[in-house]
């Protein structure tokens, strides 16, 4: 699985924002697809996961205003982002996971990052 994510970029807080991501390669739709975020000198943390069957999971820090999406159609899985604060400001990654596993030591693919910087 090849994966290609877009959408970053620079937002005041309260914006909103979609992140993208593409992926190509073997069956999209068994994958279960996570976000990562790493902010400036911190570690890479999930913010959010869907799996294969639309169960989605978020981090506590995002809860209301990260919304996870898939569409297997497109192959594509979103990240809406809404009210977004300074503390949001990190490189967004994808991953995908076969295996329903979300930890960032155990996923199988990853994208290449896009930044999201929150302006205060």
């Amino acid at each position: 699985v090849q994966l290609q994510a877009s959408g970053g970029g620079l937002v005041q807080a309260g914006d909103s924002l979609r992140l993208s991501c593409a992926a190509s390669g073997r069956t999209f739709s068994n994958y279960l697809m996570a976000w990562f975020r790493q902010a400036p000198g911190k570690e890479r943390d999930v913010v959010a996961a869907i799996t294969s069957g639309g169960t989605s999971t978020y981090a506590d820090s995002v809860k209301g205003r990260f919304t996870i999406s898939r569409d297997n159609a497109k192959n594509t899985v979103y990240l809406q982002i809404s009210s977004l604060k300074p503390e949001d400001t990190g490189v967004y990654y994808c991953a995908a996971n076969r295996w329903a596993v979300i930890d960032v030591n155990a996923m199988d693919y990853w994208g290449k990052g896009t930044l999201v910087t929150v302006s205060s």
